[in-house]
């Protein structure tokens, strides 16, 4: 191809007039050159240099990556081939590039894998979320919030668009910078002042891209969709509105999408699980389908929603609010004494709630047998649901299961969004008995689809890589706890792992250590299992309001229920389903991230408040610069080596740092600390330590 005799021609750099030599290249040919050239100079494959000579960038020492920023300046580019290891780039090198930007890299040095950027591909954002700064010339720049980006946006005079010094602002980059030049922008969007607590996470939000607006035919459609189910829309459904049906949910809850149902059997249980018909509202295609799509799902920022749907649907007709008729997809499984699901329906059904319970209330009976007026006439089904939900409990955990029972933190607000206190919820029963009934009908029906060998979306989560598991036994070692097995590991080793250390003090830091060393899980059409719960087969079903992976699939089991499932529409789910699940897996992985950086914070504006008071914490991470130290409510902060006396390496073969008189932190170790600073927009506590630690134990051997 001419393609590959023109870059095998420019191993060495050429200028046009030679290029047209070599190839006898003239009269209108030329121009399709320049076009091809123009096109392997876009693709990255040709650079450019400013004597005009064009250069083959591909081989060795060309590596195409993204950028990441570091807010001292230098960065490291992640390598599109995720085999090569992270190349580290110098202040002076990066010419100009940003976080988020695809570059080339030229390798510098191989051996310490130090690169020079040498041409900049695409530019990452666009935009970003910061805080003004006016100058008494009426420019301005704005300081981004995410500590990826080292350089302040000079703002114009006529780019400030009514910006105060102070206020949090959305900044668009007009101009992009060199390694001399600060990039230029224009403020696009006003948030508020900084010191605001209700901005803060609506800057979050937006510096995260997260969107916040429905379009115009959305909202629409949301203000004329119906208040009540039209009867006809009942026909032909699985009428449960006389069965005994209720939801459980947190007391804050406003979006239902999930009920239950429950009866003892001569052989066992008839449980039913009772799932909004969020497809019958949200039809593929629209206005509406194509926001819930780019949403992904809900996002929750403590006391903000972001919700996937319009409030119209999700607390409204799409809710299972109790008293009213609603429209489900329900399964109904017959389960017996061992937790087998003998037999089971997957049907379209109405219902209608006979009651709104809340997990504290449930859980006060179920654990006390304390009644609530909430559930009065339900008491013998929360009975029933109880003694289900622990049998399905010990048949995960015979079948190997990884039981994570991570303490959650709890953080209270005031009503004008500041934080009231930081503690640990408790994760009670009624939570428990709810997430069995969920994984159960979300294995079910998982199965079920799998056997029809139709189009499908799955949750599937992989097995841990050997390395990783290699990586947390020399972790561990110092606690005198390893995995025996890291080859081939099956969950119940590693549940078995947890169990040994259950009720021990470290119990927490080992549960956190091992949660690192497993994969994420994420969508698939193919499927492959969910390692954490032993399970063969497992989708998500049972949050459509919340989730556009349920909405997907209710949609596969919508047209299989009404024979839909044609040619056309089994190629149309296969050429899809791929693309969604990326998508989804993406968005999901977004919303965590924004979760935490909310939390973050939060956290640190609460810590303000407690500068250079002291409390005990322990140490829950380390690296080469500090340790990372958590408290008893699990705030975590950071103390680096720099504010020490001595001098500390750190050891990463035995996970520890170490200074030359025998002095060393370990992960587990008790410290007390004293609140040094904070940085409120970055989420960032820094800690000093409080007296002298070590004592006897710098002559101990490792913990």
């Amino acid at each position: 191809m001419i393609e590959d005799k023109l870059l095998d021609y420019l191993k060495e750099p050429k200028t046009e007039k030679e290029i047209f030599s070599h190839f006898q290249v003239d009269g209108p040919m030329r121009k399709e050159v320049r076009k091809l050239l123009n096109k392997l100079e876009d693709q990255g494959r040709l650079s450019r240099t400013k004597k005009d000579r064009y250069q083959c960038l591909e081989d060795d020492h060309w590596i195409k990556g993204e950028f990441q920023g570091n807010q001292k300046g230098f960065g490291f580019v992640l390598p599109i081939d995720q085999d090569l290891e992270d190349i580290y780039i110098d202040r002076a090198d990066t010419a100009g590039a940003l976080d988020q930007d695809q570059v080339l890299v030229k390798m510098v040095d191989e051996k310490s894998r130090r690169g020079q950027v040498v041409r900049i591909l695409s530019r990452g954002r666009k935009k970003l979320v910061g805080t003004f700064d006016r100058s008494k010339k009426d420019f301005g720049f704005v300081r981004p919030d995410d500590h990826h980006y080292s350089r302040d946006i000079y703002i114009g005079k006529k780019q400030v668009n009514g910006a105060k010094d102070g206020e949090k602002v959305v900044v668009e980059i007009t101009s992009w910078p060199d390694n001399d030049r600060k990039p230029e922008g224009k403020i696009l969007e006003i948030l508020g002042h900084k010191n605001d607590p209700q901005v803060e996470i609506l800057a979050i939000a937006k510096e995260m891209d997260i969107p916040m607006d429905f379009s115009k035919k959305t909202l629409k459609y949301a203000r004329e969709v119906q208040e009540e189910v039209d009867p006809r829309d009942c026909q032909g459904r699985l009428d449960l509105r006389g069965e005994k049906i209720f939801t459980i949910d947190g007391a804050d809850s406003k979006d239902f999408d999930d009920a239950i149902s429950i009866e003892k059997t001569n052989k066992g249980y008839r449980l039913g699980v009772h799932i909004a018909d969020v497809a019958h509202y949200v039809k593929e295609g629209r206005a509406i389908d194509k926001d819930a799509y780019t949403r992904g799902n809900s996002v929750y920022l403590l006391s903000k929603v972001i919700p996937m749907l319009p409030k119209k649907l999700s607390n409204g007709i799409c809710s299972l609010n109790p008293h009213v008729d609603r429209l489900c997809l329900s399964v109904i499984m017959d389960v017996d004494l061992k937790g087998r699901v003998k037999k089971h329906k997957i049907c379209e059904s109405v219902i209608q709630s006979k009651a709104r319970l809340v997990y504290d209330d449930v859980s006060d009976y179920l654990d006390y047998g304390k009644p609530h007026p909430s559930f009065a006439g339900l008491e013998e089904d929360l009975d029933h649901a109880f003694a289900l939900a622990k049998i399905l409990q010990e048949k995960r955990h015979k079948r190997g299961a990884i039981n994570f029972d991570m303490e959650e933190r709890e953080i209270k607000l005031d009503e004008n969004e500041r934080v009231l206190s930081i503690s640990i919820a408790q994760r009670r029963w009624a939570n428990k008995l709810i997430e069995e009934f969920m994984i159960l009908c979300n294995e079910t029906v998982a199965e079920h689809y799998y056997w029809m060998k139709v189009p499908f979306l799955y949750r599937i989560h992989q097995e841990p890589d050997k390395e990783k598991l290699l990586g947390l036994n020399q972790i561990m070692r110092p606690f005198g706890y390893r995995l025996n097995q890291v080859e081939d590991i099956q969950p119940g080793k590693i549940q078995d792992l947890l169990e040994s250390v259950q009720g021990k003090i470290e119990y927490p830091l080992i549960e956190m250590l091992v949660l690192r060393s497993l994969k994420k899980a994420k969508y698939s059409p193919i499927m492959e299992g969910h390692f954490g719960l032993a399970s063969r087969f497992y989708s998500h079903f049972t949050s459509p309001i919340r989730r556009y992976s349920d909405l997907q699939i209710h949609r596969i089991i919508k047209d299989d229920l009404h024979g839909l499932l044609s040619m056309d529409r089994i190629n149309h789910y296969e050429g899809i389903l791929e693309e969604v699940a990326l998508h989804v897996s993406a968005t999901e992985k977004l919303a965590v991230e924004a979760e935490r950086r909310v939390e973050d914070v939060k956290i640190a504006g609460y810590m303000e408040d407690h500068l250079g008071e002291e409390f005990d914490g322990m140490v829950s991470g380390i690296t080469g610069n500090g340790v990372f130290v958590q408290l008893e409510n699990t705030v975590e902060g950071y103390m680096g080596y720099e504010s020490l006396e001595d001098h500390f390496t750190f050891d990463e073969n035995r996970y520890i740092a170490l200074a030359k008189n025998g002095r060393k932190f370990y992960l587990g170790m008790k410290l007390r600390i004293r609140v040094e600073s904070v940085e409120r927009e970055k989420g960032h506590v820094n800690f000093s330590l409080v007296g002298d630690p070590f004592g006897e134990k710098k002559d101990q051997k490792d913990k």
